[in-house]
């Protein structure tokens, strides 16, 4: 996917109504007021590594609930908030964020670089190679750093990509 993926830490207020939303239009609505503000350190943009990243702490697939908790809640896991043609949305509870901020404190340059070699990226849009792979591992002190900041302060996550 060209798609641009990024993170955002809710405050609780965000996450209260995020999750009394009622349909794909409030959703949508509350998700585009949390974008708008853009309040950077509850931010942690992906830009396009989101897909290679999500494959590679996963097990190699582009999909919503494939691999093993918690990596498999970093980027495109959790619960579905919204899925069309030109969105996704999914939320990481704060009990999950904590899970996922320690699971990726084992999780390292050579750990990530091990798992991009040795995992078959089907249907892979990106280019894949060194340059790919570089770009890729240049995210992960960027998301490690935004869950273990979202776990200390009790935050909910949500994802979101414009596909």
């Amino acid at each position: 996917m060209g798609s641009l993926g990024v993170l955002f830490a809710l405050t609780e207020r965000e996450r209260v109504r995020l999750l009394a939303c009622e349909g794909d239009e409030e959703v949508m609505a509350l998700v585009e007021e949390v974008e708008e503000a853009w309040d950077r350190p509850r931010v942690c943009e992906l830009d396009k590594a989101w897909d290679a990243l999500h494959r590679c702490l996963t097990d190699g697939r582009l999909e919503f609930e494939n691999g093993g908790f918690p990596l498999s809640h970093v980027v495109l896991g959790g619960r579905l908030l919204l899925e069309d043609d030109d969105y996704v949305a999914c939320y990481v509870d704060p009990a999950q964020v904590r899970a996922v901020a320690a699971a990726l404190e084992e999780v390292d340059e050579e750990w990530l670089r091990g798992r991009y070699a040795e995992l078959e990226f089907e249907e892979y849009e990106g280019a894949r190679g060194e340059e790919d792979l570089e770009y890729t591992v240049c995210f992960l002190p960027g998301v490690r750093e935004f869950y273990r900041r979202a776990a200390k302060e009790g935050r909910a996550v949500v994802f979101t990509v414009d596909q």
